[in-house]
């Protein structure tokens, strides 16, 4: 056991190396630096602000697809989720100017969980793909929404200042939606962690049947993972409607893969059992970076998508390569120990 650390400095420092978000923030390092050495106005409290308000809501939803992910399954559902939450705040600051913010967070909350409890229902009790059940609501959701909407638009004249001033305002230079952003990453990855509903999440990710032989009331946890997702997209739609002051029925259109693509790269496996809320954070920030960045350098949009496609199989690759290692070690423990 030459290779094991021996004191708690050195034990520490092989964590941090070895961790899979700390890839991640080599190369979001790696791309600022590569961006500000290009223009050094992009390293500027107000470029640097702009990007931390940009990231802000695909790391909520980012968050929350985490959760759904490491039981194995997936929500394809959240970018409806959050357009139906947004026009719902729109809609509801619009004929209730007074209406507190904190309720119309509750409201967006509330909203987001009903659908999650719908994902939930189709997901854990039928026994249903998660892929297939949550593409067929997303269209749902958004059909709900255009229905609603009807091809109205809620302006940021029909709000409330001091709601889209939650948008724009910032505590010692950090914009306010980025420090729900942190909260809210806090709050879920320390659930995760701490909680036996949290890690048997993982357990049910990593072998499905096996936590049923466990005892694991997969069904339940399944369902209460895709609630907490959709509650997060109806948070996220609030902060949304806050931000951008201008909503209809084709808000969020198409995040949903961003989100995906986010916890992904950040280190969350798409086969469910491993993976962080605070790796899916880092992948939501080197994405919008990415944006930023590529703009800056003046480079043609497809090669972001391209380099975000890149990320992705890469992040598929790694973590096929670290489990297939795993795999590995624990034959050669079992043959020494045979």
């Amino acid at each position: 056991m030459a290779d094991v650390p021996r004191d708690d400095g050195t034990r520490f420092a092989h964590r941090l190396w070895v961790a899979r978000e700390s890839g991640i923030v080599v190369a979001l390092a790696l791309l600022l630096l590569v961006t500000v050495l290009h223009n050094p106005a992009f390293a500027s409290p107000q470029s640097l602000r702009d990007l931390l308000l940009g990231a802000a809501i695909l790391v909520v939803l980012a968050v929350g697809q985490t959760v759904v992910v490491v039981s194995r399954n997936i929500d394809l559902s959240v970018g409806a989720v959050l357009g139906l939450s947004a026009f719902a705040t729109g809609t509801l600051l619009s004929s209730a100017p007074g209406t507190p913010t904190a309720l119309v967070a509750l409201v967006g909350l509330g909203l987001g969980a009903l659908c999650g409890v719908v994902n939930g229902v189709l997901v854990a009790a039928a026994r249903v793909p998660a892929l297939v059940i949550t593409l067929g609501t997303l269209h749902v959701f958004r059909g709900v929404d255009h229905r609603w909407a009807g091809g109205r638009q809620v302006n940021a004249a029909d709000m409330p200042r001091d709601f889209l001033r939650l948008g724009t305002s910032t505590v010692l230079g950090v914009p306010v939606l980025a420090i729900v952003a942190v909260v809210v990453v806090v709050v879920v990855g320390y659930c995760l962690r701490s909680y036996r509903g949290g890690r048997e999440l993982y357990a049910i990710g990593s072998e499905p049947a096996a936590a049923r032989l466990a005892g694991i009331p997969v069904g339940r946890r399944v369902f209460t993972a895709f609630v907490v997702c959709g509650a997060l997209a109806g948070l996220a739609g609030v902060l949304y409607a806050a931000r951008f002051g201008t909503v209809d029925a084709t808000a969020g259109t198409g995040i949903e893969l961003q989100v995906v693509a986010a916890a992904v790269v950040g280190g969350v496996a798409i086969f469910g059992g491993s993976g962080s809320v605070y790796g899916a954070a880092l992948g939501a920030l080197l994405l919008t970076t990415i944006g930023s960045s590529l703009a800056v350098l003046r480079i043609d949009p497809f090669w972001q998508q391209a380099v975000v496609g890149a990320l992705i199989l890469a992040a598929i690759g790694i973590d096929r390569l670290l489990a297939l290692r795993a795999a590995d070690r624990l034959r050669g423990r079992s043959s020494h120990g045979a």
